[in-house]
């Protein structure tokens, strides 16, 4: 089946389509399930009953990794140019059936959210740090089902702006000491005789949903510093 949708609502997997220019990663490519808790997985997070607020776009922002905690040879990204191309999904149900935005992870519209990307050494190695901030069954049932989704496919295909897109998908064991909920998968994607993996890693903490996706290493190196500037009061 071929979903066709605009690249501007893209939302996940417009910033991994955007790690396209960069050479191949290596990583451990040991497969697992994400890891979610058993009593989350059956409906309502453990933590939702304490309902603590809503953090704002301005509050998200600022607890975003900026030049100086994550060190020396790292420049911020600039924003690319939106474009309008289409994208053609092939040869995955798991994306089809969610349709539309959501069938490219479009549906990472929570009402709170902040972005930074940079680039590291030659700038042949990105990391990218989103957060969103909702109630928490919200969050775990909106980036549980992207997950699900992306995830559902071992291979399927992405046409963009004509330029076909073979991606493989594989689920990693998750970090489970971090946050409430956990989700991580690895992503090669091949185009032109090139290949890029790149690895997304997913941690709920209460409201707030932090991502950190880029080159395996580098994911590694800063998740956990991420996650604690996020979640750090006072």
């Amino acid at each position: 089946m071929r979903v066709r949708v605009a690249t501007t609502a893209l939302g996940i997997t417009a910033a991994l389509l955007a790690l396209l220019a960069l050479p191949a990663c290596s990583t451990d490519t040991t497969g697992a399930k994400h890891q979610t808790p058993a009593s989350a997985r059956a409906g309502e997070p453990t933590d939702a009953v304490h309902k603590p607020a809503e953090l704002s776009s301005a509050a998200l922002e600022s607890r975003l990794l900026d030049q100086s905690d994550l060190g020396s040879g790292y420049l911020p990204k600039p924003d690319r140019p939106t474009r309008h191309d289409y994208v053609t999904v092939i040869d995955c149900p798991a994306l089809s059936e969610l349709g539309g935005d959501a069938a490219t992870g479009g549906t990472l519209t929570f009402p709170h959210k902040a972005k930074a990307a940079f680039t590291y050494g030659d700038s042949s190695s990105e990391i990218s740090e989103e957060l969103y901030s909702d109630t928490a069954n919200k969050l775990s049932a909106g980036i549980g089902r992207i997950f699900d989704a992306m995830t559902g496919c071992p291979t399927y295909q992405l046409v963009a702006g004509g330029t076909p897109i073979d991606i493989t998908t594989q689920k990693l064991p998750a970090p489970q000491r971090l946050g409430n909920q956990q989700w991580s998968q690895l992503l090669t994607f091949s185009s032109a005789g090139r290949s890029t993996v790149v690895k997304q890693t997913a941690i709920r903490d209460g409201n707030l949903l932090l991502i950190v996706s880029g080159a395996p290493a580098l994911v590694d190196r800063h998740l956990g510093k991420a996650l604690a500037k996020a979640t750090a009061t006072g």
